[in-house]
Parts: C-alpha cells; sequence; structure tokens
C-alpha cells in the first residue's frame, strides 16, 4: 500500500502552528530521525511519509503529484500560474499566518497617497528619467496582475532575493509590493502602504492534491 505523503513548513510561526495544527486533529507529529532531520512520522500511525520543506516546495509538490497534501500560504499559490490551482486544491483555510500582500512606497512621498496617484506619477518619473518606476518584489505574478488592473502600466518588476524593503533605499527600485503582517517591518524601513494597496489576503492552508480528494485519511480534517 502505498505511503501518504505530507509536507510541513520547515522553519518559523508557520511549522510550530502546523504542529499544533497537527496535534488538535490527533496527529502528533514524531521527529523520528532527531529533530535536525528534514522527516517526520505521525505517532502510531504508518500510513505517513512526512517531510519539512520551504513553503513554496510544498506548492509545487502538490502540484507534480509528489506529495498529497500539506500546509502553506495563500499567496503562494495564487502567485504560481493559474493551471496550479486546478491541481492543487485548497481543503481548508487556518487560523493562522495571516499576512497581506502590499503595495509600499518611501513615507516621503507625500503625492501618492492611492494606485491612482501612482499611475499618475508613474508617467511623471518616466517623462523626467526616461525609464520606468521599478518595483520591487517577490511575488512578480500578483503585483504585475494588481497595477495593470489598477490602470497602473508604466512600471518595471524587479525580482527580489531578500530584503525587499531595503530597495528603494538602496536604489534598487522606487518602491515594493511585499507580504506583512503588522506593517512595523515597512514602518522601520520608512515605508507605508497606500490606501487601496492591498493586493492579496492570506494566510495559512490545507492544501491536497487533486488526485486525494477522495482519500478517506482526509476525515480528520472535517
Amino acid at each position: 500500500m502505498n505511503k501518504i505523503k505530507i509536507a510541513l513548513p520547515s522553519k518559523g510561526r508557520l511549522k510550530e502552528e502546523s504542529l499544533k495544527f497537527f496535534q488538535k486533529k490527533n496527529l502528533k507529529v514524531v521527529n523520528a530521525f532527531g529533530e535536525r532531520n528534514y522527516f517526520f512520522n505521525i505517532k502510531n500511525n504508518n500510513q505517513i511519509e512526512g517531510i519539512y520543506l520551504h513553503a513554496k516546495e510544498i506548492i509545487e509538490r502538490i502540484n507534480d503529484g509528489t506529495l498529497d497534501m500539506g500546509i502553506s500560504g495563500l499567496d503562494l499559490l495564487k502567485e504560481f500560474p493559474e493551471i496550479y490551482s486546478q491541481n492543487v486544491k485548497l481543503l481548508q483555510k487556518l487560523n493562522f499566518g495571516f499576512a497581506d500582500l502590499v503595495v509600499a512606497v518611501p513615507k516621503d512621498w507625500l503625492d501618492v497617497q492611492n494606485m491612482a496617484d501612482l499611475e499618475e506619477v508613474s508617467f511623471e518619473f518616466k517623462e523626467k528619467y526616461g525609464r520606468r518606476m521599478r518595483v520591487a518584489t517577490k511575488y512578480p505574478n500578483l503585483t504585475e496582475a494588481f497595477f495593470l488592473s489598477k490602470g497602473v502600466s508604466q512600471f518595471r518588476i524587479m525580482p527580489s532575493l531578500g530584503a525587499t524593503e531595503s530597495y528603494p533605499f538602496t536604489g534598487s527600485a522606487e518602491l515594493i509590493t511585499d507580504i506583512t503582517s503588522t506593517g512595523s517591518t515597512l514602518k522601520a524601513n520608512n515605508l507605508r502602504v497606500i490606501t487601496d494597496g492591498n493586493i492579496l489576503k492570506s494566510s495559512a492552508c490545507l492544501f491536497v492534491s487533486k488526485k486525494f480528494l477522495n482519500n478517506k485519511f482526509l476525515k480528520h480534517f472535517k
């Protein structure tokens, strides 16, 4: 009999909350090979093979069928091409991992309060500097779709490799989109969210492969 393949986030608050969620469902995670190992079992259940992965990889592997289910962020699924949503099914939104994907500009951009202002400034910027405004982000697909939906077309995506908040102050970008839960990191880096700049409300979710939807194991989560 094939074992059920489950993945949980490998670090941070998402990992801690995922372990608590499984415990509440009478699925106690056991690190059978030591705390530093990436594999886990479920106590008194030999049907399951568990692995800790980066949250983004969990989505990728449910999509390609090498995982049956896992916990990851809604923002990550939405950033992937739409075809992923045909293979990766959202079984349950969870009560943790809340965050918003937002558009943030430097605090001293006093004439930019909303996306309409940003559209106007983007044309002025191009006329003045001969290039498009740069938007640093780890979410290029969601960012581009949102900007275009708001009528903002004069921009260029700058893929962020980390510390997105620093990009406007190192001359690498003019503004950013980023995921935030409290806004404190943005404020600490002299950035502010524009009024209608909420791209997506995200949370941790339990995702399953389309092929796994009728498996009896899912009764644990009803």
